[in-house]
C-alpha cells in the first residue's frame, strides 16, 4: 500500500435503511412509480418520456452503500436526470462531469485517448453498459474527494494493460475512488489494466462493489491507502480469478463485509495468487460463505486486524489460512439486510450471474405477449400454435410467454416472422423444456423421404431478430435404439440474422446447436449467453457468424458408453468470421484427452470455404486432447482458421505447431465486439429470473 496518509475526520453515525431489499435476487430492482425519464442520444436528440423508467436506470444499491450517512440517503445514482444513450468519448465525458444527474447508457465500444485515461465522474450519476456491447477499452473512471452517489453497472473496462506485469509506472486503473462515498460497482467485467481494476483509496466509503468479474491482472482491488480506519465496505458475489494479489487488499477498514465471493487460481497459468483476502492495519473484517480455489494464502491477516471466518470453503488452497484479533465483533445487519448463498453453490453461481446482463441498458419498447400453457390456463396449448397467430411480416416484437412444462412438439419460426421471443416463465431454465427426437435419418410421415440433418431440428429459426430465453431446447433422439439410420439430431437450428439466445440449454448428442445462415452470402449472427451446449459429435457447426460467451459447453458420452467427439465443426465463407467460444466452461464426465475442440467442414466439399472456430479465455477440461484440432473429409485444419488464446484448465496448452495460439495483437481483432460488428445483442425485456440455474 502506498503512503498518502490523512488526518482522521469525524465519523458519521449509520441509519439502518427503513426499506428490506429483495431476498434471493442478486440485487434490489427499485421500481420508482410514475417515475418519468428521458432519453438523449447525442447532441440535439429528441427526448422521449414514459410513465415509468425501467429497473436497471431506477436500481438502488444493497450493502453499505445502502446506509443514510454523510447527508446521502443510499445509493441511486442518476435516476432523478435524464436517461442519456452514448458512444462516443466525448458524449461519456460531457455528461459523466456534468453537474446534473444523468443515467449515462454506454451503447458500443468507446476506446480511450489517451491510453489510460481515467474519466472524472461527478456526482449522481449512473453509468451502465447497454447489454454487453457497452466497452470501455483502455481506460476507466476516477471518483474524487466528495463525489458521491454513483453506480457504475454492466460495463466492460479492459485493456489498458502496457506489456509489464507489476506496472510502477502506468496507474490505469479501471476503476479509482479517492475520498468518494456512496459507490456502488456492479455487475462488471474488469480486466487486463496497468496497474490495478478497482482502488478504493483515501477513506472512500459506504462503497458496495458486487457480482463483478474481475480477472487477467497483478492487482485485482486494493482499498485503504489512509491511517484513518473510518471506511465501511461490501465486498459480496465477486468472481476474482487469475490475479496476483489485492483480492482485495484491504488497509484500516472499520467495517469490511466480504461475502459468497469467488476466488480462483486456475492451474496450468502463467499467473499464480500470491494471496487472497487479506486485512491489513487496523481492519476489522467479516469473511462469509466464500469459495477459495487453488488459491495460494488464501486469508491472511496483519497482527493488528480482526478477522472473522464463517462457513468458507477452501479447494485445493494452501498456506495462510487465518483468523482472529482483539477488535469488537459486528453484525452486518445492525446496518443492512443480505442474504447469504450457500458458499458450495457459488462458483456456479457466480459462472452464471457475474458481469454484464443483457437485458439491462435497454429501453422498453412496445411489444404483444402471446400465452402458452399445456394445461389450458394460456391463449395456446402449443408453442407452434403461438408461432402461427402471429401475423406475418409484423413490426414489433411479439414475446411468446411459455409456462413451465414440456413440450413435445417441432417449432418453426419461417423468415416472415421477425421479432419474436420465447421465453420460458419458470424459475429455472429447465423448468420450460421443448422436446423432439426427429433425427437426420427419420422418415417422414408423408413418405417423401428423410428429414435430413436440418429438417430434424426440434426448433428452427428462419426470422431475423430472434430471441430465446430462459428455457431448454432439447432433442431425444434415441441413438442406441436406431443405429440403422442417420444419427444427425439437431436440437436447435438458426438460420437468421441477430439472434440471441440468453440463458438457455440446448441439448442433444450428434449435431445438437447447428448455426446456419439463410444462404451461403447471407449474414447470419448469434450471440448465446449464459447457457449451456450439450452433446458429442459436431454439436457446434454451420456456418453463421457465432459467439458462445460465459456459457458452459458440456462433452456426453456417445450411446455406447465411449468418450469421443468435436465440439466444432464450422463452414465458415472465407470473407466471414466463423464460430468465437469466449470466457466459458469446456466441461463434462468423459474420459481425458477424447475430444477435440474443432475440424473443418467443407459442407458438399465447398474447397472455397475457409472454416473459423477460435477458443479463448476460456477453462478447458482434461478431456480435450492435447492437439485439440483435426481434419475432416479430406480437408486440413491447418489450411483453415483455428486457434486459441488464453485459455486455462487442464485442457490448455503452449502454443506449438498443433496448438496455434493468436498474439495480443491478433486476439486484440478477436473480440466479442469484432463479431457482431453494428449488432449490440440485448434482450427486449427483463428475463423472468436473472439468476436462473440449470
Amino acid at each position: 500500500m502506498s503512503a498518502h496518509r490523512n488526518a482522521s475526520p469525524r465519523r458519521s453515525r449509520h441509519r439502518r435503511r427503513r426499506t428490506v431489499l429483495t431476498a434471493g435476487v442478486p440485487l434490489a430492482l427499485t421500481l420508482a412509480a410514475a417515475l418519468t425519464y428521458a432519453t438523449v442520444s447525442g447532441a440535439g436528440a429528441q427526448q422521449r418520456t414514459s410513465a415509468a423508467a425501467p429497473a436497471w436506470a431506477t436500481a438502488t444499491a444493497d450493502g453499505f452503500a445502502s446506509v443514510h450517512a454523510l447527508g446521502q440517503n443510499g445509493t441511486y445514482g442518476g435516476r432523478d436526470g435524464q436517461t442519456v444513450t452514448v458512444k462516443t468519448q466525448a458524449d461519456l465525458e460531457k455528461y459523466a462531469t456534468a453537474s446534473e444527474p444523468y443515467v449515462i447508457v454506454v451503447a458500443g465500444p468507446i476506446t480511450m485517448s489517451p491510453v489510460g485515461k481515467e474519466i472524472k465522474v461527478q456526482s449522481d450519476k449512473t453509468i451502465v453498459g447497454a447489454g454487453t456491447s457497452g466497452h470501455i477499452v483502455g481506460g476507466g473512471f476516477f471518483l474524487g474527494q466528495g463525489i458521491h452517489n454513483v453506480i457504475i453497472r454492466n460495463l466492460t473496462i479492459r485493456d489498458a494493460y502496457q506489456g509489464v506485469w507489476n506496472d510502477k509506472e502506468h496507474d490505469y486503473d479501471g476503476i479509482q475512488m479517492d475520498g468518494a462515498h456512496h459507490v456502488w460497482i456492479d455487475h462488471n467485467d474488469i480486466r487486463h489494466m496497468a496497474d490495478g481494476l478497482i482502488d478504493s483509496r483515501k477513506d472512500t466509503t459506504y462503497l458496495t462493489v458486487s457480482w463483478n468479474r474481475l480477472s487477467q491482472e497483478n492487482k485485482a482491488f486494493g482499498i485503504g491507502w489512509t491511517d484513518n480506519t473510518t471506511a465501511d465496505i461490501t465486498i459480496h458475489h465477486n468472481w476474482i480469478r487469475e490475479t496476483e494479489q489485492r483480492n482485495p487488499s484491504t488497509d484500516n477498514v472499520a467495517h469490511a463485509h466480504l461475502y459468497n465471493n469467488y476466488l480462483q487460481d486456475e492451474p496450468g497459468t502463467t499467473i499464480t495468487s500470491s494471496y487472497g483476502n487479506y486485512a491489513r492495519g487496523k481492519t476489522n473484517m467479516l469473511l462469509e460463505n466464500s469459495y477459495f480455489q487453488g488459491m495460494n494464502n488464501p486469508v491472511i491477516r496483519d497482527s493488528t486486524a480482526t478477522l472473522v471466518q464463517r462457513g468458507n470453503v477452501f479447494s485445493g488452497s494452501t498456506g495462510r489460512n487465518e483468523s482472529g484479533g482483539t477488535g469488537a465483533a459486528w453484525d452486518p445487519r445492525t446496518y443492512y439486510p443480505y442474504t447469504l448463498d450457500k458458499a458450495a453453490d457459488v462458483p456456479a453461481l457466480l459462472k452464471a450471474g457475474t458481469g454484464p446482463r443483457t437485458s439491462w441498458g435497454t429501453l422498453p419498447t412496445a411489444s404483444k405477449t402471446l400465452t402458452v400453457a399445456k394445461d389450458g390456463t394460456g391463449q395456446y396449448t402449443s408453442v407452434q400454435a403461438a408461432v402461427n397467430a402471429i401475423p406475418a411480416h409484423n413490426t414489433s416484437r411479439v414475446v411468446i410467454a411459455v409456462a413451465p412444462g414440456t413440450y413435445r412438439e417441432t417449432v418453426k419460426v419461417p423468415s416472415t416472422k421477425p421479432h419474436v421471443t420465447i421465453q420460458g416463465t419458470g424459475g429455472s431454465r429447465k423448468d420450460t423444456v421443448i422436446v423432439y427426437n426427429n433425427a437426420s435419418g427419420t422418415p417422414k410421415p408423408d413418405g417423401s423421404g428423410t428429414y435430413g440433418t436440418g429438417g430434424s431440428a426440434t426448433v428452427a429459426v428462419e426470422a431475423d431478430d430472434f430471441q430465446a430465453s430462459n428455457l431448454t431446447l432439447r432433442n431425444d433422439f434415441d441413438e442406441a435404439a436406431h443405429q440403422d439410420i442417420a444419427q444427425q439430431a439437431v436440437a436447435l437450428r438458426t438460420a437468421s440474422d441477430r439472434v440471441l439466445l440468453d440463458s438457455v440449454i440446448v441439448e442433444g448428442d450428434q449435431d445438437t446447436l447447428l448455426l446456419d445462415t439463410a444462404s451461403k452470402d447471407e449474414p447470419g449472427r448469434v450471440y448465446m449467453t449464459n447457457s449451456y451446449v450439450i452433446g458429442n459429435v459436431d454439436f457446434v457447426f454451420g456456418r453463421a457468424t457465432a459467439v458462445i460467451d460465459h456459457s458452459v459447453i458440456t462433452l456426453k458420452k456417445r450411446w455406447n458408453g465411449t468418450s469421443a467427439g468435436y465440439v466444432t465443426a464450422p463452414s465458415t465463407a472465407a470473407d466471414r468470421k466463423g464460430i468465437l467460444i469466449a470466457n466459458s466452461t469446456v466441461t463434462g464426465d468423459v474420459s481425458p484427452g477424447s475430444f477435440y475442440l474443432g475440424r473443418p467442414w467443407h459442407a458438399g466439399g465447398d474447397a472455397t470455404l475457409d472454416p473459423q472456430t477460435t477458443v479463448r479465455n476460456t477453462s478447458l477440461s482434461a478431456a480435450i486432447k492435447p492437439t485439440p484440432w483435426t481434419d475432416m473429409s479430406g480437408f486440413s485444419w491447418k489450411n483453415d482458421r483455428f486457434a486459441e488464446y488464453r485459455n486455462s484448465g487442464p485442457g490448455a496448452g503452449s502454443a506449438s505447431t498443433y496448438r496455434p495460439q493468436l498474439t495480443d495483437t491478433q486476439a486484440a481483432q478477436q473480440e466479442v465486439g469484432d463479431w457482431l460488428g453494428d449488432w449490440s445483442p440485448t434482450a427486449s425485456q427483463v428475463l423472468a429470473s436473472d439468476r436462473t440455474t440449470r
